[in-house]
């Protein structure tokens, strides 16, 4: 994940805890780090008035953090009947499987290795929770079992690793791939566009009222560097390693081991395109 400077989007303050939609209150997991910004957003979805709560990303294995999204819940005089997976990166499914125990709500996700007790999750399903509405929209390119969610209500989608509230994120080659990416990113795209999204609700960082900026940033600033990874091989440089010192010279290098993750996909990407 690399840090974008006065990224767009309109980013809403800093990460938080809290109330994000009508629909959507975050618990911030206390993992912050330079590849999870402020630290996982876990998101504790439900229709007004409701008992019936989903969470999206129970986040790591922490106990306290696995708690305190339960207590926010039940505060909330809600009941967590389903959990649902983004993707299965730690910092986002790690306490999965013992916050299903704790809540006794089943784990729904793409990956079959990560599901309990439940169906997994299929494009442009329709999953309701107690009146909330929410349907599934294939994201892979983060990762291949990457998945985002439509809350049609709220104008909103939440989109774990593949929109966040700060900077832009990794390609998790080999597993990620750049073409599905892009493809997922327009995908994202046509949501503002035909149905009117507004706001991304992200795995990591602060939410972002205007969703269509920022997917046409990410798209903007792929192309951008694709083009750079482009040009060095064009000059000669073939090793990843050697790409990113130059591409990515404007990002801490703390980050250059999950950069050089996406100059992977961007390589693979222009040779299968005939580009390189």
């Amino acid at each position: 994940m690399t840090d974008a400077t006065d990224p767009p989007g309109r980013p809403r303050g800093a990460a938080r805890s809290g109330p994000a939609t009508d629909r959507a209150v975050n618990v911030l997991a206390p993992n912050a780090s330079p590849m999870t910004l402020d630290g996982t957003n876990t998101w504790i979805l439900s229709e007004p008035g409701s008992d019936r709560a989903a969470v999206v990303d129970p986040g790591p294995l922490d106990e306290g953090h696995l708690s305190a999204v339960v207590g926010e819940a039940e505060r909330a005089g809600k009941r967590v009947v389903l959990t649902l997976l983004t993707h299965g990166h730690p910092d986002h499914a790690e306490g999965a499987a013992r916050f299903a125990e704790m809540t006794r709500s089943p784990v729904r996700a793409l990956d079959p290795a990560l599901r309990l007790g439940e169906e997994g999750l299929v494009a442009g399903e329709g999953i309701r929770v107690g009146g909330l509405e929410l349907r599934v929209v294939p994201t892979p390119g983060h990762t291949a079992d990457s998945l985002s969610f439509h809350i049609p209500a709220d104008r909103a989608v939440l989109t774990g690793d593949t929109v966040l509230g700060r900077g832009t994120t990794v390609v998790a080659h080999p597993d990620g791939r750049l073409g599905d990416y892009l493809d997922s990113l327009r995908r994202l795209r046509s949501l503002t566009v035909d149905d009117g999204v507004e706001t991304v609700l992200p795995g990591h960082g602060p939410v972002l009222e205007d969703a269509r900026g920022a997917l046409e940033y990410y798209l903007a600033h792929r192309a951008g560097r694709l083009a750079q990874v482009e040009t060095a091989v064009e000059e000669g440089l073939h090793d990843p390693g050697e790409v990113v010192a130059r591409v990515y010279a404007d990002v801490d290098r703390s980050l250059w081991p999950a950069a050089e993750l996406s100059v992977r996909a961007q390589l693979e990407y222009l040779r299968e395109h005939g580009l390189v």
